[in-house]
């Protein structure tokens, strides 16, 4: 049973009254106050049972599955109810029962899917919801959402790509840094008690290595209590969406990495473009979805100006060369594509090449940075044994 709060009018006249009601569902639920003499104005899930909604979550993986089985269905010529009683039957999951069962609910009730999607904010972003409405509208929704499943798996493909691509420079780092943490602060004091002991003036090199090993030994807590302090300051700090907004814009600059987040983003832009220009949703309302999946604020409201630009008349390539933000790639396919109205079209082509791009970029990078971590760390470790083994050749050239 769910809980519903509601305004209501009694059949033989007065105030509005609000009160609350549990049901099966929304058609259930005006029902039971028919039944009662109340003549619904108002009802909706109540706000604590609203909330759980919204704090329900799918990996992208799992929408991306859901998605194409909901496609394939709607193919095989079932109904909305039918194929949503199908998926539930077929989930493995309680949150994957409890999505599909909530939205049997409401179309049930007579509400189209996309706005019964609108209670799962976080399982089904805007753009997903734009797309479905776009889908019931034009009539074409089997085509729409088996579009949405191959823009979903190819979004998650390319994350995993770029994730797993950073996973082996990172754990060299990781390693080495943990390697060489452990000769400084356990092998080196071994060492001291025997230089101690020789009484010989020391290399240069050995009393840098010596005093690091002592200054991580005595300070090296605070040192990390410090930077861990200063990690969750950055972090609050970046909850301020001014500070927010210059980090990103900073970031945009970074010699490798920005380029890549640029790349990124706009291929991610010009993907999600392409499939809601194709799909019949009018261009301002596309870009307004669109302007939701940059991760980028500056890039964000890149985007923003463009929408405020084509508002008022000029065209899409106009309006993004204007930004100064996009690639010349895409600012010449997408001009191409309106001037031979195929928008849709050229955008899709202009996301694959950036994607191929993006791959061809992160390949590229990921496999120097892994040797340059190697040789790194590999000469950090050789001037620590070097520092260690030096004075014991001073000493046999003495006993010699």
């Amino acid at each position: 049973m769910t809980a519903f709060r509601y305004q209501a009018i009694a059949a033989t006249g007065g105030k509005p009254q609000s009160g609350r009601i549990d049901a099966e569902s929304l058609r259930h639920a005006r029902s039971l106050l028919r039944e009662q003499g109340w003549h619904v104005l108002q009802i909706a899930v109540a706000s604590g049972e609203s909330n759980a909604a919204q704090r329900i979550r799918l990996s992208s993986q799992q929408l991306a599955t859901l998605t194409r089985q909901f496609s394939a269905l709607l193919d095989a010529g079932l109904t909305i109810d039918e194929l949503l009683v199908v998926l539930a039957e077929q989930a493995d999951q309680p949150k994957a029962q409890q999505i599909l069962a909530g939205l049997r609910q409401d179309v049930m009730a007579g509400m189209p899917l996309s706005h019964a999607m609108d209670q799962f904010p976080r399982v089904f972003p805007l753009l997903y919801r734009t797309l479905v409405k776009a889908g019931e509208e034009s009539g074409k929704l089997a085509g729409v959402m088996q579009r949405l499943a191959d823009y979903l798996e190819a979004r998650g493909e390319l994350n995993s790509k770029i994730a797993l691509a950073f996973i082996y420079p990172a754990v060299v780092m990781l390693v080495s840094a943990l390697v060489i943490l452990g000769m400084l602060t356990w092998v080196v004091p071994q060492m001291v008690q025997v230089f101690e002991s020789a009484k010989q003036t020391l290399p240069f090199l050995t009393r840098a290595l010596l005093w690091t090993s002592a200054a991580i030994s005595s300070a090296g807590i605070w040192v990390a209590l410090a930077l861990a302090l200063a990690g969750v300051a950055a972090y609050y700090a970046l909850q301020k969406p001014e500070l927010k907004f210059r980090f990103h814009t900073w970031r945009l600059t970074w010699p490798v990495l920005g380029y890549l987040d640029r790349i990124a983003n706009t291929a991610r832009f010009a993907s999600t473009l392409a499939i809601l220009v194709g799909s019949g949703v009018p261009l301002l309302k596309s870009l307004d979805a669109a302007e939701g999946v940059m991760s980028n604020l500056k890039l964000q409201a890149a985007v923003g100006e463009v929408a405020a630009q084509v508002r008022e008349g000029v065209s899409l390539a106009r309006a993004m060369k204007s930004a100064n933000e996009f690639p010349p790639l895409l600012l010449h396919l997408v001009a191409s594509g309106e001037a031979t109205g195929r928008l849709a079209h050229m955008l899709d082509r202009a996301a694959i090449e950036q994607t191929k791009e993006l791959d061809r970029k992160v390949t590229a990078f990921t496999s120097l940075l892994g040797p340059v971590m190697v040789l790194v760390m590999g000469a950090v470790v050789m001037m620590i044994v070097l520092a260690i083994l030096l004075p014991v050749f001073e000493m046999n050239q003495l006993v010699k």
